[in-house]
């Protein structure tokens, strides 16, 4: 299904198929760096760059969504940093698509995906839907903003836990200078019950029309293609951009995304 995905800020599948009993994917190559590598460099990002970050990763998520696939597996490996600045969503491999509650377990039970980014609902239930993406867009965007997961464990147990029965704090807890209304992105993206959560990645992108922090133009139908330049993509520093957080507090989150039924 991923071989049908077209999208500026999805890294492309050319082909697929099976020799001598190994499946292999034929992918677009894309020269640079993975945001995991970003963060191990420099700590963590500005809120300037994370959001640079997440709009495209937003973007490719959004379109899977509308062609019916869920990427189950966001997280930091998978979104890549070329060399001439555009951001892309790779790995597609756990992909699947949506049928009512897709199934998020193998056959033999085993729980699929990486447990630091798996929504309460994979958890509990073993199901995937496209709110499952944004729960992992939600807490790759705390990763981007503190550097840290925000659970922790000495087990994938009980880091799996925590999912389930904590709440993702705010990234201010650690970096006292993000703005609030970033806090609040979070916090509308990862609510343990899925129905409070954004049911699409555009309700909950830091430019759509309904914030307070981007405006983007209705009339515009192209997809966002977010480039840092070369430079930016090298050195970390924060590109230049339009995007900039209200000094004010954003009205509650169930007044920007409507609730998705359960």
């Amino acid at each position: 299904s991923a071989a049908g995905l077209s999208h500026p800020n999805v890294v492309a599948v050319y082909d697929q198929g099976a020799d001598q009993g190994h499946v292999f994917l034929v992918m677009e190559l894309v020269r640079g760096r993975t945001l995991r590598d970003l963060l191990r460099e420099h700590g963590h990002l500005s809120p300037r760059q994370a959001l640079e970050v997440l709009e495209p990763v937003l973007a490719a998520l959004g379109a899977a969504h509308q062609a019916g696939i869920i990427h189950r597996d966001v997280k930091p490996e998978n979104v890549l940093i070329s060399d001439d600045g555009r951001i892309k969503v790779a790995d597609f491999g756990l992909a699947r698509a949506v049928t009512g509650h897709t199934s998020h377990t193998t056959a033999s039970g085993v729980l699929m995906g990486t447990v630091a980014y798996l929504s309460p609902e994979q958890v509990e239930r073993g199901v995937a839907d496209p709110r499952s993406d944004v729960y992992a867009a939600g807490i790759l965007l705390y990763e981007m903003l503190t550097g840290l997961k925000p659970y922790d464990g000495e087990t994938a147990i009980q880091v799996a836990y925590r999912h389930v029965h904590d709440d993702v704090p705010p990234p201010s807890q650690l970096v006292p200078s993000t703005p609030a209304e970033l806090d609040a992105l979070v916090a509308h993206a990862t609510p343990a019950g899925c129905s409070p959560r954004c049911p699409r990645p555009a309700g909950c992108s830091p430019t759509a029309s309904s914030t307070p922090w981007g405006r983007r133009s209705a009339r515009s139908r192209r997809p966002p293609t977010r480039r840092w330049s070369s430079t930016c993509a090298r050195t970390g520093r924060p590109p230049r951009v339009a995007v900039t957080p209200a000094r004010s507090a954003p009205p509650g989150a169930a007044a920007r995304c409507p609730a998705a039924r359960a």
